[in-house]
């Protein structure tokens, strides 16, 4: 063993690709630390041991080997995208237990790249909620137990932050793939509408829910994006100056934002303006009517992807959701809404080239059976720590979580980029910028503790 689990995607496909280990080495040792620490962190639904041996054996055979940018790189896959041979059962005891006949396209790129899938990772029944609880585990944050992951790519944050794999796929409705980086120290990036192939669940919340990568490097986020999109995102080699507005209100007018997570904003502010960027306080113009439009459009996705199911056999907090939303179906279908939006946001987003504000308001809630419990309890802990992402959605631009600074427990705070169409490598290289200045913890060391993070009480 060469002490692969917890290396960089980077590393191990220069490595593979330089025959310095194997693809079945490699994914032999991440199976290893899944079967050892999954107990208790509950990011797979499913491990695919024996069929991730023999696909790496035959990225390995492979004859264009030197040339996969993600040679031999274990990865996991969010639970409501299609992996040839396995069901992805979307968080729910309604869906069907039918194993996929093909890959999803992001799967096959990644494949096509030399990744190797060892696993489909737990979400939240239909992938609703920004805690991952279900039939079929309980996805813990690595390095805080006793905190959810957040979701609802809840599963694939914990499985790369506690060292399972270096990089995992998500997909991001209203902040799925940013709240549960932000709680995992992970960096993420929701790419603006278009970049990345979607085709997630029935209309992909009417365009609002995209496919992207977790990782925690930016360099391998880029490596995983670029897959993805089939285009690089190389960074600036003389990173040009950019105008960054500064922000802490809440988008939803009913609360603040916590201490940890209004001082990673100034860190990371602090750390942009010493960069030579124009950083300026400066609150975009959210509209009052924010939580009412995002609750219509979250539910009415819901709605959607519950058709055809058995109501019996969903959780009550899916079924009430899903009933709300089917009165929003129709008018939020029209995309009135949303293009409304964005043309108030437009003029903030072209007077400044980024926005930062701090991922979330507050840490996630504790660890628990959040899908027995009814669904106002439900969506009040998920209104009131994640407010910051669902907007980005709703205009269907570029948005980022980058960890930055931590809560006094020691687990990961974060911080969010958010810039316009077009813009994911302006978003890279300013990340990139913050983890040379501010570097993080790359993955929770579950085999030195208990769970808790040092000095938790």
């Amino acid at each position: 063993m060469g002490n692969w689990a917890g290396r960089s995607a980077a590393d191990i496909a220069a490595a593979v690709r330089e025959k310095r280990v194997t693809p079945r080495e490699v994914a032999a040792e991440h199976l290893a630390r899944i079967e050892r620490y999954d107990g208790r962190i509950e990011a797979f639904r499913t491990v695919r041991a024996h069929a991730a041996l023999a696909e790496a054996d035959e990225v390995g055979a492979r004859a264009d080997l030197t040339e996969l940018p993600l040679a031999g790189v274990p990865v996991a896959v969010k639970d409501n995208l299609a992996v040839r041979g396995e069901a992805h059962r979307d968080g729910s005891a309604a869906t069907p237990d039918t194993p996929a006949a093909e890959d999803h396209v992001t799967v096959a790129r990644l494949r096509a790249a030399g990744a190797v899938v060892v696993g489909l990772t737990n979400v939240p029944e239909l992938c609703v909620f920004g805690t991952t609880e279900g039939p079929y585990g309980a996805s813990r944050n690595p390095w805080d137990t006793t905190r959810t992951a957040g979701g609802s790519s809840g599963g694939s944050a914990a499985a790369v932050a506690a060292g399972f794999v270096p990089i995992a796929l998500g997909n991001d409705g209203m902040g799925s793939l940013r709240i549960p980086a932000a709680n995992c120290g992970l960096v993420t990036l929701k790419p603006g509408s278009g970049v990345v192939p979607a085709g997630i669940g029935n209309g992909d919340w009417f365009g609002m829910s995209e496919n992207g990568p977790l990782a925690t490097t930016v360099a391998d986020l880029r490596l995983m994006l670029g897959v993805l999109a089939g285009q690089d995102f190389p960074a600036a080699e003389e990173p040009a100056r950019r105008t960054i507005a500064v922000a802490l209100r809440n988008p939803l007018p009913v609360a603040g934002v916590g201490r940890p997570y209004a001082s990673a904003v100034r860190q990371a502010a602090g750390v942009l303006a010493r960069a030579g960027h124009r950083v300026r306080r400066a609150e975009p113009p959210y509209p009052l009517t924010m939580g009412v439009s995002a609750l219509k459009h979250w539910t009415a996705g819901t709605a959607v992807d519950a058709e055809g199911l058995d109501p019996a056999r969903l959780a009550r907090r899916t079924r009430v959701h899903a009933a709300i939303g089917r009165r929003f179906v129709g008018s939020v279908r029209t995309g009135t809404e949303r293009e409304r939006l964005r043309a108030r946001l437009t003029p903030f987003l072209t007077e400044h080239d980024v926005l930062l504000t701090p991922a979330l308001a507050r840490r996630s809630p504790a660890a628990g059976p959040w899908h027995e419990r009814g669904w106002l309890r439900n969506v009040l802990a998920n209104s009131a720590y994640s407010p910051f992402t669902p907007p980005w959605n709703l205009t269907g631009w570029p948005a980022m979580a980058v960890p930055v600074g931590s809560l006094p427990s020691g687990a990961p705070a974060a911080v969010q980029l958010v810039g316009r169409p077009g813009t994911e490598a302006v978003l890279l290289d300013l990340a990139e910028e913050l983890e040379r200045s501010l570097p993080w913890g790359r993955t929770a060391p579950l085999g030195d503790w208990d769970g808790r993070p040092p000095g938790h009480v």
